[in-house]
């Protein structure tokens, strides 16, 4: 097949036309597409790229594997047969419509907002952060690990993809990724603009070994400032819209002051929290809310935690959920110390990742990373397959029959 190649002078006003496009619309605070670090050189190198490299790295995340198993991934609410409740899938095209709206008005780099935004929550488990919480507890217990969602979303784009080779995104993306933690509220977000490679991956690694500490780290850019806080707009409106639709609560169950500051719809407290930070945050190189709204964000969460995340009418099934991921961590662990070949873990990621990965990579994080990678569905049918007896059907196949013979 002859492969189409663009016009050297077509590709030269393209690359003009990006270059003026930025320096036209984008703040002197925001992350020009000219500054992206990689930590592998390209093929195309990014100046000679047609694509902007935040573009381009938004291409790489949107046709990755890991991001095609967003569609059966939790956000909140799980074993609900409701077609109308927000999937990790969803939050996160929520996530990058609010933020690159707040960007906008800004004038920061979209495309960067962009790319964070669809990328943050690549590492969750299923069940959520139920499961997540869970998955943390195996680690710790197996290999002196703590495991957060975050953290791993970054391990599966510069680490598990392609095999063990990684998607070689930017620094910049990266970063908002990893710094993104949504639990812990700032009133003012200022970005480490002096971050560099070595300082990234040194909280990368201080993810892994020291408790809580992903919610200590800032990113380097105020696109990825933006995109922290639009997080929590994001999951805060709707996960409240979800447990009206489910029966958990009602709206009047909203605390007055709260529906007062910020009202007591999505679409009110989305449009509330993005007016505000956009009116405490133009012309300024930190990302704020204000006093008020901080406040107002504050209590909502904590109403939400109570009334939404642990209501126990939720949590009825949490126990099974506990056991699974104890019973399924076991048995990967135990067939890959066997080299067991028919074990799934062999057959569905052993064989897909290269050798490098393999040789430097504990069993327990291999296990790790195959639950991490999980759908709630495919979690599901492992668990079946391992601990309940498949039927044999209307009688043994011949060949089947033949072959224990013969072995």
């Amino acid at each position: 097949m002859k492969l189409t190649t663009l016009n050297p002078e077509i590709a030269k006003k393209i690359l003009e036309n990006n270059l003026r496009q930025e320096h036209r619309n984008l703040s002197k605070r925001a992350c020009f597409s000219k500054t992206a670090l990689r930590f592998k050189e390209e093929k195309i190198p990014d100046r000679e790229n047609i694509r902007p490299a935040f573009f381009h790295d938004t291409d790489r995340i949107i046709h990755s594997l890991v991001y095609t198993r967003y569609i059966d991934k939790t956000q909140v609410f799980y074993l609900f047969e409701n077609d109308h409740i927000t999937h990790r899938v969803l939050h996160v095209q929520l996530v990058s419509k609010i933020a690159r709206v707040i960007g906008r008005a800004l004038s920061l780099n979209e495309d960067l907002i962009d790319a964070i935004s669809l990328g943050h929550d690549l590492g969750h488990v299923p069940y959520g952060h139920d499961g997540e919480r869970k998955l943390n507890e195996i680690l710790q217990k197996k290999s002196n690990e703590y495991f957060c969602h975050n953290a791993q979303s970054v391990r599966a784009l510069r680490l598990l993809e392609r095999k063990g080779d990684g998607l070689n995104l930017t620094l910049q993306v990266l970063d908002g990724i990893l710094c993104h933690n949504g639990e812990l509220m700032l009133k003012e977000y200022n970005p480490d603009f002096n971050k560099t490679k070595e300082q990234f991956l040194t909280e990368y690694e201080n993810c892994w070994k020291v408790k809580g500490y992903s919610k200590k780290i800032i990113s380097m850019t105020l696109e990825g400032c933006v995109m922290r806080i639009s997080d929590v707009i994001a999951y805060i409106g709707r996960d409240l819209e979800d447990a009206i639709t489910l029966g958990l609560i009602e709206r009047k169950d909203i605390p007055k002051s709260v529906s007062k500051a910020i009202g007591d719809t999505n679409s009110s407290i989305v449009n509330n929290f993005a007016l505000d930070i956009i009116n405490n945050s133009y012309g300024k190189d930190f990302i704020k809310l204000s006093n008020e709204k901080f406040d107002a964000i504050n209590e909502f969460y904590e109403f939400s935690t109570k009334a939404i995340y642990q209501n126990p009418l939720k949590s009825t099934q949490d126990d099974k959920i506990k056991n699974m991921f104890d019973v399924l961590f076991e048995i990967y662990l135990n067939d890959l110390e066997k080299d067991c070949n028919e074990s799934s873990i062999t057959k569905y990621y052993i064989k897909s990742m290269n050798q490098e990965y393999l040789d430097k990579t504990s069993k327990p994080r291999i296990v790790c990373d195959y639950i991490a990678g999980m759908t709630d569905d495919f979690f599901n049918k492992e668990f079946r397959n391992a601990m309940i007896p498949n039927n044999f059907g209307y009688k043994i196949e011949k060949s089947v029959a033949n072959n224990v013979y013969k072995n």
